[in-house]
């Protein structure tokens, strides 16, 4: 079977396609097997994560249409054509089995071509509210696989399957001693805060200022972004005359997947952003969370995710434009103060994830790709 997967921009599309192409790489030690996976795009976004499962880069610029003025968009429209014919003749060479597109803008170039080449495509959604770039592509697409029930409403109920988000399979592990990997105390409840893989200002803003009022008796590991470790890190230990607080404060610039992993399991409470990859992989461990979406005007999905998480699992939704420091300490406490309500948000937590989205997927390739065969 040879599979060409496309979709990125951000982790949210780039990591489940990671968990399909893990879930492919079983089945096929299962049948003795070897699929030719290649991922298809403007830059590779982590050559280690490809690496990892045997996917082959492949090059194609991608343009990017905004939501709002900018000269980008009128330069980006060259990019959009090039990249259709380039994906076009890459395409015609390769000539796979399968497309398997997370959506985003670098997919579209890819999409229109595999149509003309008649190649079939499979996509999936992974937030409440469909992309752009899925709604386009759910014309020409031979399956959809939706992570949220509510979404299936944008997309012809015929060829569409709630299946869940794919989920890396390094999530499905337990880490022997996450305390020890991560060198943190296990003295005390541990608050994980994450505003994706490049952080989030705003987060880290509120989080700075709880400070004073979080480390006398909770660990915080903070995962700022890289280009905010050294800010983040000297404004924390300015608050502090008594530097030994800060033995329970640990900033990370980004947590490798290991490494997450760990921060996941050590955690009593998530502050997180909602980002449907990240809120899925929370949901498997099992965590109670305090979702604060993007604001509206600058994410249409993260705000809808967050209220359509938090009915199935009863995370807590603060939104950015009426949170304070103050409410912020409040509702951790609230929350980690309260036995019964903490194992309620576990339960259900846990319940809403999907552990066989990945394999699920797989096998949908593989069918369509013995068809395409034969």
């Amino acid at each position: 079977m040879r599979v060409v997967f496309v979709g990125g921009g951000t982790g949210g599309h780039f990591y489940p396609l990671i968990a399909v192409a893990e879930a492919v790489r079983e089945r096929d030690r299962a049948a003795g097997e070897d699929s030719e996976l290649i991922y298809i795009g403007p830059e590779p976004y982590n050559q280690s994560a490809l690496d990892s499962v045997g996917l082959r880069y492949v090059y194609c610029p991608a343009g990017k249409k905004r939501l709002y003025r900018s000269i980008l968009n009128w330069l980006d429209n060259f990019k959009i054509i090039s990249g259709f014919f380039v994906a076009f003749f890459k395409l015609l060479w390769i000539y796979p089995d399968a497309i398997m597109s997370k959506g985003g803008y670098t997919s579209v170039p890819v999409i229109l071509a595999a149509w003309l080449l008649r190649i079939p495509i499979v996509i999936h959604e992974s937030d409440s509210v469909a992309g752009r770039a899925n709604m386009f592509a759910a014309r020409f697409a031979r399956y959809v696989a939706i992570a949220y029930p509510d979404v299936v409403t944008h997309f012809s109920k015929e060829n569409t399957a709630l299946v869940g988000m794919p989920i890396r399979s390094a999530f499905f592990k337990t880490t022997s001693d996450p305390f020890g990997s991560l060198g943190i105390p296990n003295d005390r409840p541990v608050i994980l805060v994450t505003g994706g893989s490049s952080g989030a200002v705003r987060i880290n803003d509120f989080i700075l200022r709880s400070l004073t009022r979080l480390l006398p008796k909770y660990t915080v590991i903070h995962q700022v972004g890289d280009q905010n470790v050294e800010r983040v890190t000297a404004d924390a230990s300015a608050l502090f005359q008594d530097r030994s607080v800060l033995d329970h404060y640990f900033v990370f610039g980004h947590l490798e997947q290991d490494q997450f992993v760990a921060a996941l399991e050590c955690a009593a409470l998530v502050l997180t952003r909602a980002g449907s990859t990240t809120l899925f992989e929370i949901a498997l461990k099992g965590k109670p969370s305090i979702v604060i979406p993007i604001p509206e005007d600058v994410s249409r999905d993260q705000r809808t995710n967050a209220y359509t998480y938090a009915r199935a699992t009863g995370a807590s939704v603060l939104e950015e434009h009426n949170l304070s420091d103050d409410l912020l300490v409040a509702e951790i406490d609230r929350i980690l103060s309260d036995e019964a309500l903490v194992s309620e948000m576990r339960g259900k937590a846990a319940a809403f994830t999907t552990p066989k989205a990945a394999d699920t997927l797989a096998g949908t390739l593989r069918s369509i790709a013995n068809e395409h065969e034969s």
